[in-house]
């Protein structure tokens, strides 16, 4: 899983020479500003951990020089996933575009869409009914549930839990299950759409979610348990990967990667969108900023998503998942059968799509892994005429240097594991 980099130099325009498929490919000048002197003399070793290296959690190759079993320096490398999602959205009108933003965090597509379809209606001026609003917070809670679901099993695999990896996803497929209910699809439901949802919740999801709800909690309990005072958990995770609130804030960490370093900030609480003012929860907080504060603030996230759900639940109002404005959004589907200018109406909007004023926004939401924002360029027409996303994974990414700087190569998986990325959500 990890590769020697050969060290010797060669050829008289100094590119490092190396037997390995994946490695560094530049000038010796430029690897100097990444590495000690150290390295280019032999007296520390390069080595590449991944991309294939199962605990990078994707396609990440991170460039490491170690000193016995000491990391040196830390570079991540991304760019094996490209997908291009951003720059494809621009050729597709606003509502076709919508089911990309599914693809790039597989862990959060709801949030995703929630973020995107955010922007159109803030660009748009287009309302959104209470009831849209309530299943968009109960349905964004239930994926990060989801996400840290996802996050939790795999974080504890890294380290030796497997049981935890077996029960984490025990839960989540009855999520997924809740989602399939509402959205016709696991994942990738693109659900959110500008104005509200595709379609209501059906009779059944409320009775559902209700049960699990109910259930989740002793799940949790259970968890916590094997974890939370478990000596060897402890030794792999307190005062490993330590990120203190200055460096946190340097780096633009958000969510529980920067509210493990203590510093509370939650978008649904400092900048509420979707009616998260008018729910109760609180925003848990570590005191070491380390790999074990991170993972408590995740787990404790979990407690306040149910908390969120249970009032949402109580919330709940009857009337329309939709908004009327009938220039954004298509006629019900039982006017399609009695009125023909319904069927042109419908057709016009899926050919040609809706155009949106002219302008520009961005938005913010609270994703699982952090601040996710969507910014949005208008000329006026049927398609965006730009897209870009903020996304929380890449920043994340980015202060892996700070993190594994000093930190013995065994402890380099959980503090990946630690800052949650999804590489889709690095790559786009």
């Amino acid at each position: 899983m990890v590769d020697t980099v050969d060290r010797d130099l060669a050829g008289e325009e100094g590119v490092i020479d190396s037997p390995v498929e994946e490695t560094w490919q530049g000038t010796v000048d430029e690897l100097k500003g990444l590495v000690s002197e150290r390295a280019l003399t032999g007296e520390t070793m390069l080595l590449n951990m991944g991309p294939q290296h199962p605990s990078t959690h994707g396609v990440l190759r991170v460039l490491l020089e170690l000193d016995g079993e000491t990391v040196v320096s830390c570079i991540p490398d991304v760019g094996y996933l490209h997908t291009g999602i951003e720059k494809n959205m621009e050729a597709k009108t606003w509502e076709q575009a919508l089911v990309m933003t599914d693809r790039m965090d597989y862990l959060n597509p709801m949030g995703n869409n929630l973020a995107y379809c955010l922007a159109i209606e803030k660009l748009a001026e287009l309302d959104v009914p209470e009831r849209a609003q309530v299943v968009r917070v109960i349905l964004a809670e239930l994926t990060r549930i989801n996400s840290h679901l996802v996050w939790l099993g795999t974080h504890a695999l890294d380290l030796g839990a497997m049981s935890v990896f077996l029960y984490c996803f025990r839960e989540r497929e009855r999520i997924l299950d809740m989602f399939e209910m509402v959205s016709g699809q696991r994942m990738m439901g693109s659900y959110f759409r500008p104005g509200g949802l595709w379609r209501d919740i059906t009779d059944d999801f409320i009775p559902t979610l209700q049960g699990f709800i109910d259930d989740f909690p002793s799940k949790l309990h259970d968890y916590e348990a094997l974890l939370v005072e478990n000596p060897l958990w402890i030794d792999r995770t307190q005062g490993i990967g330590v990120l203190t609130p200055e460096d946190a804030l340097a780096w633009g960490a958000t969510g529980p990667t920067l509210r493990g370093s203590g510093i509370n900030w939650d978008i649904r609480k400092a900048m509420p969108y979707s009616g998260y003012e008018n729910y109760e929860f609180d925003v848990p907080l570590g005191e070491h900023g380390d790999v074990y504060d991170r993972f408590m603030c995740r787990m404790q996230e979990m407690h306040q998503s149910v908390r969120i759900i249970q009032q949402g639940i109580k919330r709940l109002p009857k009337g329309p998942f939709r908004s009327n404005n009938r220039k954004f959004v298509p006629p019900p589907r039982a006017e399609l059968g009695r009125s023909m200018e319904a069927v042109i109406h419908h057709f016009k909007l899926w050919t040609e799509g809706f155009k949106v004023p002219k302008g520009e926004v961005y938005i913010r939401v609270e994703s699982p892994r952090g601040e996710l924002g969507c910014y949005l360029s208008s000329d006026g027409g049927n398609r965006p005429h730009r897209v870009h996303f903020r996304t929380p994974s890449f920043v994340h990414l980015g202060a892996l240097g700070k993190l594994g700087s000093n930190a013995m190569i065994a402890d380099l998986v959980a503090i990946i594991g630690s800052i949650d990325i999804v590489l889709g959500d690095c790559d786009r």
